[in-house]
């Protein structure tokens, strides 16, 4: 479950009437309270996110930086650039600005590597995706929708299954019933928490958890594992006759040989038998 708080607001107190900034201060309440009963929604039915932050962007609306750990806990920070400009439209160089500068003030809240982006507005290049990798970024999400279970083919040009106002009940029930063990699937569902506007669209939203949440045959991660784990997967090292496997990684793999699945943990080799 991704979402982002990338509401615009602007500054109350420029000879402005008092009425106005009264609002704006209601509306900057009202969106705080969104995005956290979104977070409380999804933990409550053990789904992981990805939230992508503004760094350059602290306004009333937006949660307060000294509050980002604890209300992300268990799921990830990635980023958003830093002032959300159309990057499509503005030079590289200045691009990649935006991402590192991002990219440092939210290490310097969250404590750890931040090391993926959503592109803002959707906007995007070939050449922008290829320079992301240079800047420490690992995978970047476009808009749009799939309405398929498959992993994507390039991290950096990711889309994700559904927007949560686009076929989430419908996608949902599909995903649950999905049965060949030959596969890899995944359901990735992205979206804004200012969009839930009305009790309806948390009623679908708690629906898709009710659905989706709490499966012992998922597992609920953030983009961030899930680009890590098949990144590990992918470097596992097997002998000519594919009879053992060696995982020279930090974290244990999985893998179905012949109907039966093994783990193969950190820096072990396994015999496939």
């Amino acid at each position: 479950m991704q979402a982002k708080v990338v509401v615009e607001h602007r500054d109350a107190g420029l000879g402005r009437p008092a009425k106005t900034a009264l609002v704006e201060q209601r509306i900057a309440g009202l969106e705080q309270r969104r995005h956290r009963r979104l977070v409380e929604l999804v933990n409550r039915y053990g789904i992981r996110g990805t939230f992508n932050l503004n760094g350059g962007l602290p306004r009333p609306e937006r949660i307060p930086e000294s509050e980002w750990v604890e209300l992300y806990k268990g799921h990830e920070v990635a980023c958003h650039t830093y002032h959300h400009p159309t990057i499509s439209r503005s030079p590289l160089d200045q691009t990649a600005r935006q991402v590192l500068a991002d990219r440092m003030q939210l290490e310097g809240v969250m404590g750890y590597p931040v090391r993926g982006l959503a592109y803002p507005n959707g906007s995007w290049t070939p050449e922008i995706a290829a320079l992301l990798p240079a800047l420490g970024i690992r995978y970047a999400r476009v808009v749009g929708d799939t309405h398929d279970f498959a992993m994507p083919h390039d991290f950096m040009t990711w889309k994700a299954t559904c927007h949560h106002t686009h076929n989430l009940l419908e996608d949902g029930k599909r995903f649950v019933e999905l049965y060949k063990t030959q596969y890899l699937y995944m359901m990735y569902v992205w979206g804004h928490s200012f969009e839930f506007r009305t009790e309806e669209d948390w009623t679908l939203m708690e629906q898709f958890c009710q659905l989706a949440g709490g499966r012992e045959d998922t597992w609920y991660a953030t983009n961030i594992e899930i680009v890590d784990y098949m990144a590990d997967a992918a470097r596992l090292q097997y002998t000519a006759a594919g009879d053992k496997v060696c995982n020279p990684n930090a974290q244990s793999i999985w893998v179905e040989v012949d109907g039966r699945h093994y783990e193969i943990p950190a820096g072990k080799t396994v015999a496939l038998v």
